[in-house]
């Protein structure tokens, strides 16, 4: 048997390419301005793959591993634009409407602006007065704070007493010299910036300076520009950069209401870069913290990867879709997220690929859900939630004026054709072709209608077509007739069905809560997929109704001799919470006295054995899709009325809404 093997030549030259590649690769490493620690791995990991084969898999992978530490931004970052009314005037253009939503972002900037324009407090040591003196008339004129000591004593007290950011020492100073103040400073706090002066400057005292933790080592008389110049070098890191504590905002809404494009607009408004990855089924803990490299094909987790491919240590990062996190067998990838999302914990966080920390206290997370009954407690508690609680049609058919349709023109290269769209054409489009909260299906069908007039232009005998005017007549010619029709007018009032309001992730619906009768022996059925809470209010109305029986004059021997049978139609969707119970025992008292119940009368609320009303949750959203249904009277809990204040005005003029106490109340309008 024979084997191919090398000749000598092949193999001295494949080495000398491999040493001159890694001479290389030293010479990037020592060039990087890595953090020392990473500087000292990397080095240690060239030396280890030196003795290896360049066709070895252990090589590639100490090579991969060495330029995704090179490839990671540890010093670069994003200047901050520090301006308010910028940030203001871009979500304005960019969002319309969601004035609370924008409220708050504003108010969450401008804390970190705020402190981010915090006036610079320097510090100037030197035991010659007039050093000092000449130094703070340059660096106040600067717009610094300036302070001075004449000796170690003295500012050694002054950094005790103060927060400082820069700190200006001479090194020789009797008691307490340079080196002391230089100690004391990175005692209190790493991040205060030491420039040491001196007149006997020599290259061992500038080494053991640097080595102590200085930022810079200047040699007297001193440049007085090179002074402000040092100064602001030094400054650079804490000016572009915003605090990094405050709470992580967590944008809660349905789909489509411009949850992630407020995130767009914040990175905008501060000039940052925008990265954003999905948890939507993340079930892996290694998907997040990466995978050791061990494993054959290792790589960084997403959060690392997405740092490395933006560039910059501070983007704006959102989390998107974090209430459909996943956990199986492999861990739980919401435990590494608890670390990533703690400004406490997130200066050093270890990738399992990069085994070095990485800081990430500068990075602005920003989370966003559906729902936040299926995120963890722990990782609830470190989000400030905003509910975005979707647009109304008055604001919908603004949005599609000012955003969708100029946008869907431009997209079917129709900018030469006057396209207009008519008010009334834009609202039969939304109340006809549309029914979520967002705005995805009413930008389907406005692109939907764009296309089909490209195809119109193009193949009409008529080549000259200057306007084309788009109205109810010509949506319903393009799209077809509509696909919606209002739940409430058209249908009849019928005995035993109620109008109930729900609330539900994708926002508001409404529910016919059917009941019936039949013979049997006090059996109630309960059917359409209901939750445990659901079949609960249930029971408490009828045994309501129960107690009653004399009252409400339902003859003795009813309940004994009749079954009922609750359902709630959509039997494939489940349905839970206890705001049904108001409409349950609607329906119910619509059956046992036999009198067709209102459907233009839609319900909400809590009920107890006794009969009280109790106040329930996601008003706004459920007198919306009242408003939508062409419900006209709406039954709210007495204790809501305050939720009144977050409703629009359009919707509250569109409707008659009385306040409950009392279930007896309710039934007085119900029948």
């Amino acid at each position: 048997m024979f084997f191919n093997k090398k000749s000598k030549e092949e193999v001295e030259q494949q080495q000398e390419v491999s040493s001159s590649e890694l001479d290389e690769l030293k010479k990037k490493i020592l060039n990087a301005s890595l953090p020392d620690n990473v500087t000292k791995v990397a080095l240690k990991e060239l030396e280890k793959i030196k003795y290896i084969s360049t066709s070895s898999a252990e090589y590639t992978i100490g090579l991969n591993y060495i330029n995704c530490l090179l490839g990671l931004p540890w010093n670069e970052v994003t200047a901050d634009s520090l301006d308010l009314r910028r940030a203001k005037e871009i979500l304005d253009e960019d969002h319309y409407g969601l004035m609370e939503v924008k409220e708050r972002i504003l108010e969450f900037l401008a804390v970190r602006l705020l402190r981010a324009k915090k006036k610079i407090g320097v510090l100037v040591v030197d035991d010659e007065k007039l050093t000092c003196l000449n130094l703070q008339h340059v660096l106040e004129k600067d717009g610094y704070h300036v302070d001075y000591a004449l000796n170690g004593r003295d500012a050694l007290e002054l950094i005790e007493k103060n927060n400082y950011d820069i700190v200006i020492t001479d090194l020789k100073m009797r008691d307490i010299d340079g080196f002391g103040v230089l100690e004391a400073a990175k005692n209190k706090d790493t991040h205060i910036e030491v420039i040491i002066i001196t007149g006997y400057a020599t290259v061992s005292t500038a080494v053991s300076a640097l080595k102590k933790g200085s930022y810079h080592f200047l040699s007297k008389p001193l440049q007085l520009d090179e002074v402000r110049d040092t100064v602001r070098k030094a400054l650079n890191k804490r000016l572009v950069r915003l605090d990094p504590r405050g709470p992580i905002l967590c944008f809660l809404g349905p789909p489509g209401t411009g949850k992630t494009s407020l995130g767009v607009s914040i990175a905008r408004s501060l000039g940052r870069k925008f990265v954003r990855i999905s948890l939507a089924g993340v079930r892996d803990e290694a998907q997040i913290r990466g995978h050791r490299r061990s494993y054959v094909g290792a790589l960084p987790g997403r959060i690392i990867q997405e740092i490395k491919r933006c560039g910059s240590k501070n983007p704006v990062f959102m989390l998107d879709e974090m209430d459909k996190i996943g956990q199986d067998f492999k861990g739980d990838p919401a435990a590494p997220l608890l670390e990533v999302l703690d400004p406490e914990q997130n200066k050093h966080f270890v990738d399992h690929y990069l085994e070095v920390p990485f800081d990430l206290s500068k990075v602005m997370f920003i989370a966003t859900a559906n729902t936040l009954d299926t995120i963890p407690e722990p990782l609830l508690d470190r989000l400030e939630v905003l509910y975005l609680p979707g647009y109304t049609n008055a604001e919908k058919v603004q949005i599609a004026f000012k955003y969708l349709i100029p946008r869907a023109i431009k997209s079917a290269a129709l900018e030469e054709v006057k396209v207009n769209f008519t008010k009334e054409g834009v609202e039969h489009l939304i109340r006809g072709y549309t029914k979520e909260v967002g705005l995805r299906g009413l930008n389907r069908q406005v692109e939907a209608i764009c296309r089909k007039l490209a195809k119109e232009i193009l193949l009409s005998a008529d080549t000259n077509i200057q306007e084309i005017i788009v109205d109810v007549e010509k949506v319903e010619s393009l799209l077809g007739p509509p696909r919606y029709v209002s739940q409430v007018l058209d249908a009849k009032d019928r005995v035993g069905v109620s109008t109930a309001l729900a609330w539900t992730p994708t926002g508001g619906e409404i529910l016919f809560v059917e009941a019936t009768k039949m013979k049997g022996n006090n059996e109630l059925i309960l059917t359409g997929s209901l939750g445990d809470v659901l079949k609960e209010s249930a029971q408490a109305a009828l045994s309501y109704f129960k107690s009653k029986a004399e009252e409400f004059e339902i003859p003795e021997d009813f309940f004994s001799t009749h079954d009922i049978h609750i359902h709630v139609p959509a039997g494939a969707i489940p349905k839970d919470g206890p705001s049904a119970g108001l409409a349950i025992a609607a329906a119910l008292y619509s059956l046992l006295k036999e009198m067709p119940c209102k459907r233009e009368v839609g319900m909400t609320g809590e009920i107890t054995l006794t009969g009280r009303v109790l106040p329930i949750g996601g008003v706004r959203e459920k007198l919306m899709a009242a408003h939508l249904a062409g419900v006209k009277i709406v039954l709210l809990p007495e204790k809501n009325r305050p939720d009144l204040d977050k409703v629009p005005e359009d919707i509250k003029n569109s409707l008659r809404i009385i306040w409950i106490k009392d279930l007896k109340e309710a039934l007085e309008f119900v029948v």
